[in-house]
Parts: structure tokens; C-alpha cells; sequence
């Protein structure tokens, strides 16, 4: 491990040393290489915006330089699939799948953009024996605790089933939905009635047969109870092959549940849904999410690059930009959150659940944002959703309350941009202000957006210390400088925040650490609750 970490390092630096000297050409290679969740996923926008050509040379320039690709072999499918040249998409279809590219990938589409190959007769042969009707899932979440929902993607119109059966008293129980155009073939499926704390195993039926089994579960805790829990959180998950790994790592943490706290796949192109698809699609079908996702309740919210363009904002109106409720729509279909936002009047990403007694808060920071530039005192979060946290907040009678943002509360975390809180000071202000005027204790800032994991405090001259603890570079190779001012900081490599809560004892604790994709522990701070409260 220390021969590959020294070799690694030489790289780099021998990388950086010789960039000045590099032909534009090689410069513009390395850095497509380095966002490499970035360059693929352009050239499926070209195909849908008809510049089939352009696409087509890109991953065949690309296939030269990284020969055996299976992205790009797998976009030349798209690509011909698209110009309804059946010969071509079916060779780089079979190429594709013959070289270990999942069948699934396919037929999730973007349907649209595949119709030509994937209705032809020659694909429906060449398949026969090769994928199933279960073709992304199950994803766990939206637990309680007496409720776990299993989501599935078919690859057709179905009947989904989950048996769930009682690992030590051995009773089953069968729940259903169904999967449906509507929503993009996916079915959420509700087990009710369940027992607090409780270990579940669980198998998924499509149409009848058995596709997932021998699945495990742990219900939470008796809300409002102390308890144990270990967390992971993080952002920054651009699609590279050579770090979803992450999701083994994080496999082996055995976590109560994890937050996924934005730029989740990276899409950048809110008027293109077929791009918004072919991202979240590689994600879904990676072997090694499926197997962590189906083991551990997922909750996710987006900024900036799952939403819109790179520091980009909604505005305030509900349905402007046109684009804004067709990708929340599309969204909603991809996570399995207990809500989103508002709903149709006030659509968003926002939510909120609980576990034993300690209670979480999950913010929108994109979709009624406004332009700090143009805008005089500016909100991030608008006026429908700042009330909603403020309500559920001073309600909560949690231990602790984690507030999570997709991008840093902490001053100085991006120095000379408004893209973080520091755009929105007077709003940050009155979130602050309304905590310590409502005697709130226990607050827990969480947040990502910059690709490393940090620790940061936030003094206050009205209240207790705040800390914002933030990580988002779970799979990105595009690295954040670290910044003067942090407790800690890490960049390195990729990383992972987790947070373990013991609420039983008489000063309850939290603690915050950093992992890295190869489960070296980074850092670590402990917070107890007497931290967190207003002396008396």
C-alpha cells in the first residue's frame, strides 16, 4: 500500500512539473481525463442537440487515447442508435456488453435516444439470457421506525413485490407497487407495520419471479429514544470508474443510513433530460452502489450540478425557468426520500426525519435561490422553505438537530465567491439569530460543495460555538484547495465524513471523522451536548 501511495505521488508531481510545458492539446487530454464525469456526459448532449457527428468523433478520439472505454464505446452505440443506423449501434452494443458494460445500461436508455437499437429484433436476440427485469435497485430509504421503502427500477411495466420477513421471529410479510412510465419504470415500495430496531431480510419479486433476495435491514430506533448510530455523509460524486470503489469502503462501516448532501452525478444540463438520465443511469447501474445501496438507507438532496450549471441558482418563481419542475420531477424519480420540498406548490428538495432522538433537516439551496450578484440581500432558500426550517426546528425536542446544506455555512471555506453562504450573509444571520433567540440547542451544521472534507467553527458573540463539518469528494478527482481557518482539512484523495452519536449517556456525544476511499482515518472531533447549549 505504501509502494502504490509513493507511486502515486511521484505521478502527480511529476505531473504538475511538467503541465507548463505540455501542448495545449495534452493540457486540455489531462484535464479531460481528470473530469472525466464531465466529458462522456457532453457528448450525449451533443446527440441530443443533433450533432451526431461531433459526438461520434469525440469517443472515437477518446477510445484512441483510453483504448477499451466502455463509456465511450457505449455512447457510439447511442450515437448510431440516434442517426437509426441499427448496423453500427448493435456492433458497439455487443462490443460494449462483451467487454463487461451491464445490459441494464441499455435498456434504462436514455430510451428515447436507443429506440432504433433497443427495438430492434437483433437486440431482443442478442439479450436472451443476458440481464433481468430488475434492472437498477434496490435502493433502501425513507425509514423509520416502523417503515423501510425499497426502490426498483424494472425495465418494463411491472408488479413489484417485497417479502420482508422477521429475522428472529420469522414472520413474512408481503408488500407491492407497480413501476410505470410515469415514473420512469421506477416503484417505491412501502413495508408498514414494522418494529422499532428491528433486522429484517428482504427479497424483491418483478412480474412473479424473484430477482434480489436475502436482502438485510435494520428498522431505527423508537423515535424520541436515546441511542448508538453511525452516519456517513458526503458530495462530489462524479461518475469515475476508478473510485467507485467508494462504495465498498463505505460498505464496510456498516452504516445506520447515509446522506448524500449534492453533486451526486453531475449533469449540468437542466434542459436535457435524456443527459439528466444517461447520468443518473451509469451511477445505478454500478455493481458496487447497488450492493452498498442496498444495505444502507440512502437520502440525498442536490446543488448546483444536479440542479442546473456550476454555481447557478432557480430564482424565485416556481416555474421559472421552464426547465425547473420537469427536473425536479425527474429527481424525485432517481431517490427514495420520505418528501420533496413542498410538493406541486412548492416544489424543492427539502426534507426532513428523525432517528431515536436526534432529528434531521435537509435544505435546498438551488431551486429558489437568487442571484447575489443582482439582488440586495439576497435568499438562498426563499421564503416558503426559510419557514418551514425555522418551524422545525424550534419544534424539535431532539438531543441533537443536524441542519444540512449542499454548500458550506462557514466564512472563508471559498474565498472571494458567493456561491457559498458567505453570498448570503444576512440570511445566514437570521437562521443563526433565530437559534439563539429561540434558546435552540444541539444544532449540528453539515455540508459539502468543496472537494475536500472539513471542520470548521463558527463563533458566536449570542450563543454556543456552531460547527459546519463538511465533506464532498466521495468519487471526484478534481480536487478544492485546503483553506486556512479549518480545524482540519483533507484532500488528498477521496473522502467520506462520518458521524457516530451515543445519546445514552449523561453528556450525550457526537463525533465527526474522515475517511478516506481507503479507510485510513484522516481526523477526528468529539462534541458533547454541553457544547451546544446556552449557559444558564
Amino acid at each position: 500500500m505504501k509502494i502504490k501511495k509513493y507511486i502515486r505521488n511521484v505521478l502527480t508531481i511529476t505531473l504538475i512539473l511538467l503541465f507548463p510545458y505540455l501542448s495545449t492539446a495534452q493540457k486540455v487530454e489531462r484535464v479531460r481525463f481528470e473530469q472525466y464525469k464531465k466529458q462522456n456526459r457532453d457528448a450525449i448532449a451533443d446527440i441530443v442537440d443533433g450533432k451526431t457527428e461531433k459526438a461520434i468523433a469525440h469517443f472515437e478520439q477518446y477510445l484512441k487515447e483510453h483504448q477499451g472505454d466502455l463509456e465511450s464505446i457505449y455512447g457510439l452505440a447511442v450515437a448510431y442508435s440516434a442517426k437509426n443506423d441499427l448496423g453500427a449501434a448493435m456492433r458497439y452494443a455487443k462490443k460494449a456488453i462483451e467487454q463487461g458494460l451491464q445490459v441494464e445500461r441499455f435498456i434504462a436508455g436514455p430510451r428515447s435516444l436507443l429506440k432504433t437499437l433497443v427495438g430492434s429484433n437483433d437486440f431482443s436476440d442478442f439479450i436472451i439470457g443476458r440481464y433481468q427485469l430488475l434492472i437498477h435497485g434496490p435502493m433502501l430509504g425513507n425509514f423509520t421506525d416502523k417503515q423501510a421503502c425499497i426502490w426498483v427500477r424494472a425495465s418494463r411495466v411491472a408488479d413489484v413485490k417485497v417479502e420482508v420477513t422477521d429475522v428472529e421471529k420469522h414472520i413474512k410479510m408481503t408488500f407491492t407497487a407497480k413501476s410505470t412510465p410515469e415514473t420512469d419504470y421506477t416503484a417505491v415500495v412501502s413495508a408498514t407495520g414494522l418494529q422499532p430496531n428491528t433486522e429484517y431480510n428482504y427479497d424483491v419479486y418483478v412480474d412473479g419471479s424473484l430477482f434480489f433476495y436475502n436482502g438485510h435491514f435494520k428498522t431505527f430506533q423508537t423515535e424520541n429514544k436515546p441511542l448508538t448510530l453511525k452516519l456517513g455523509f458526503g458530495g462530489g460524486a462524479g461518475y469515475t470508474p476508478w473510485h467507485e470503489r467508494m462504495w465498498d469502503t463505505l460498505a464496510t462501516h456498516h452504516l445506520d443510513a447515509f446522506l448524500l448532501l449534492g453533486d451526486n452525478v453531475y449533469i449540468d444540463h437542466p434542459t436535457k433530460p435524456e443527459v439528466q438520465q444517461y447520468c443518473y443511469y451509469r451511477r445505478q447501474s454500478r455493481p458496487e452502489f447497488r450492493h452498498f445501496t442496498s444495505k444502507v438507507p440512502v437520502y440525498a438532496i442536490w446543488d448546483d450540478h444536479d440542479f442546473t450549471v456550476n454555481d447557478g441558482e432557480g430564482g424565485p418563481e416556481i416555474d421559472h425557468p421552464e426547465w425547473k419542475i420537469p427536473v425536479w420531477k425527474l429527481f424525485k424519480n432517481q431517490w427514495n426520500n420520505p418528501y420533496y420540498g413542498g410538493g406541486e406548490n412548492h416544489p424543492g428538495c427539502w426534507f426532513d426525519f428523525s432517528i431515536g432522538d436526534i432529528d434531521f433537516f435537509f435544505m435546498d439551496c438551488r431551486y429558489y435561490r437568487e442571484n447575489p450578484k443582482t439582488t440586495k440581500k439576497p435568499s438562498m432558500l426563499g421564503e416558503y422553505q426559510k419557514q418551514w426550517l425555522k418551524d422545525k426546528i424550534k419544534a424539535s425536542g431532539a438531543t441533537f438537530k443536524l441542519v444540512a446544506s449542499s454548500v458550506p455555512w462557514a466564512i472563508g471555506t471559498k474565498p472571494g465567491s458567493d456561491d457559498t453562504w458567505d453570498g448570503f450573509p444576512e440570511e445566514r444571520e437570521e437562521i443563526f439569530s433565530f437559534i439563539e433567540e429561540n434558546k435552540i440547542e444541539g444544532v449540528i451544521l453539515l455540508s459539502a460543495d468543496r472537494h475536500r472534507s472539513d471542520a470548521w467553527k463558527i463563533e458566536r458573540s449570542g450563543g454556543y460555538t456552531l460547527y459546519d463539518f463538511m465533506s464532498s469528494r466521495l468519487t471526484n478527482v478534481h480536487t478544492h484547495n485546503l483553506m486556512p481557518g479549518s480545524i482540519f482539512g483533507y484532500n488528498k484523495t477521496c473522502s467520506f465524513g462520518m458521524l457516530e452519536f451515543d445519546t445514552t449517556q449523561e453528556d450525550p456525544k457526537m463525533s465527526y471523522s474522515i475517511y478516506s476511499i481507503d479507510n485510513e482515518l484522516i481526523d477526528k472531533v468529539t462534541l458533547y451536548k454541553s457544547q451546544l447549549m446556552f449557559i444558564k
